[in-house]
């Protein structure tokens, strides 16, 4: 292994493939800072550019960009609230806090910085671990994977705020969005009232329009009407001593982030509810509290959506199985170039998986530098008045919301759902229960069905697997301990 990783190195290291590398993570900024786009759309759209290109300047290129757009969804969900990707949400719930309370170049400096040892500390893993993790990860059936979701929701007594109510029946409405469209099982149309919603109601519009569109409306009205006033220094002098509070948060998300990415089909976004879910109960009743400005709930999702990465490359790399959607249009551009990936990947292209994690190792420092260097430039956005801001946002998330499908279905669902979240920011419901949702209930619902069938309709299917039963005892315990906690508190008081 060793020998093939510093071959991994040589190739990574020509001026040919260290440009790629450069112009992917440039590129990947671009597209994971713009609301609507991501890294599935920003890799989709520069695969047709990789045709005749040699395979590994192509999938090092690609890498970088999926890197980059992964962490620059941060940038925008810290100074504009308007998460560029859709596991940057939970970025955005403290690090616009800490924006509006002038701190926005701390925030953009902790998210780059635990982007970054996320990365590193995920490509480390990915190195050692491929091809057990992602054997272990083929184990996942249908009972399995319905155990995830239901431990995913059951996050919701902490995704809540200061009301378990209040969580509660923001869960049962994302639930209730969610289960528009086609049944998984059936493909009978359910609550479609055009040809439109058999797919659901898209994900992407659907956020930009609960945090970018309502918090536009939100500045509209005039409540934060003051122009924010982000100071920030030479972010390459910050002290290191202000990270030391949070590198047991950093640590514990890139574990988490890594695990939750390696399974296909859970992604970044799970990993970093999940990462952001478990800082937040560490905290405790630590001050600033979760959602109001603290820098641990920053370095929690951005730590764990970075560390996803490679853990969605993993499967990809070693069995041929995506672990995010990402990762299946990184397939496609592997076969593109006549290359299988999966098991015999190592033996007869080897210069592939290799190359790809010299191109983290070495792409990581550099995403890192970019991200730091043009800090100053992120945060001179909110510089801009707050009525020209919030048109800029509104405009951004048209465009976003109409590239994302090129029809106006999605531009529809990105201003219904603006006006819902600024509705629901009035009287105090939260969102996040809403996103938790609908990343999670057509997974728990597919994989219910699938697993009932395969068992005729008995439910111990869930029991048997000691996987699936680890993952409901997990989700009990997380559902029921934050309750008991709430209960017991309330009693003292």
């Amino acid at each position: 292994m060793i020998e093939s990783l510093v071959t991994g190195f040589g190739l990574v290291l020509h001026p040919y493939v260290l440009l790629a590398l450069f112009g992917g993570t440039i590129v990947g900024y671009i597209i994971g800072a713009m609301p609507g786009l991501g890294p599935s759309l920003g890799v989709a759209l520069l695969v047709p550019f990789t045709y005749g290109v040699d395979p590994v300047v192509a999938m090092v290129g690609l890498v970088g960009l999926y890197m980059a757009a992964e962490y620059a969804g941060a940038v925008t969900a810290v100074i504009l609230n308007t998460p560029g990707t859709a596991a940057a949400v939970a970025t955005a719930w403290d690090g616009y806090p800490m924006a509006k309370k002038g701190e926005a170049g701390w925030a953009l400096h902790v998210s780059i910085i635990s982007s970054g040892i996320g990365a590193l500390l995920s490509a480390i893993l990915l190195i050692g671990t491929a091809i057990p993790l992602s054997e272990f990860a083929l184990r996942f059936g249908p009972p399995e994977y319905f155990a995830l979701a239901l431990f995913g929701l059951s996050l919701v007594t902490s995704l809540g705020g200061s009301s378990v109510l209040r969580g509660l029946l923001s869960l049962f409405l994302g639930v209730a969005i969610a289960v528009i469209g086609m049944d998984p099982v059936t493909g009978i149309p359910r609550f479609a009232i055009t040809s439109e919603f058999f797919e659901g109601i898209p994900l992407v519009p659907m956020l930009l329009g609960l945090y970018a569109v309502s918090e536009a409306l939100y500045m509209l009205e005039g409540s934060t009407a003051k122009t924010l006033k982000v100071t920030i220094g030479n972010v390459l002098s910050l002290h290191l001593s202000r990270y030391r509070p949070l590198m047991g948060t950093i640590l514990r998300s890139s574990g988490i982030g890594y695990f939750i990415g390696v399974i296909p089909g859970a992604g970044a976004s799970i990993a970093s509810l999940i990462a952001y879910s478990h800082a937040k109960r560490r905290n405790g009743n630590n001050e600033p509290a979760f959602g109001e400005g603290n820098p641990a709930g920053v370095a929690a999702s951005e730590a764990a959506n970075n560390a996803a990465v490679s853990g969605a490359l993993a499967p990809l790399l070693a069995l041929g199985v995506p672990g995010s959607a990402t990762a299946a249009v990184l397939i496609g551009a592997l076969m593109i170039q006549g290359i299988q990936p999966g098991p015999m990947l190592f033996v007869n292209n080897p210069e592939i998986p290799y190359s790809v994690f010299a191109s983290i190792l070495i792409g990581t420092p550099l995403m890192v530098i970019v991200g730091l260097l043009g800090a100053r430039l992120w945060v001179k956005v909110t510089a801009v008045p707050q009525s020209l801001l919030a048109a800029l946002v509104i405009g951004i998330s048209i465009v976003g919301a109409f590239a994302s499908t090129n029809s106006m279905f999605p531009v529809y669902v990105t201003l219904v759902f603006g006006i819902i979240g600024y509705v629901l920011r009035k009287v105090d419901i939260p969102t996040a229960p809403i996103v938790l949702a609908l990343v999670l209930v057509p997974m728990a619902e597919a994989n219910y069905r699938r697993a009932l069938v395969v068992a005729d309709g008995s439910h111990t299917i869930f029991f048997l697997s000691p996987i699936s039963l680890v993952l409901l005892l997990a989700a009990a315990s997380s559902f029921l301990v934050p309750l008991i906690k709430r209960y017991r508190q309330s009693r003292k008081n």
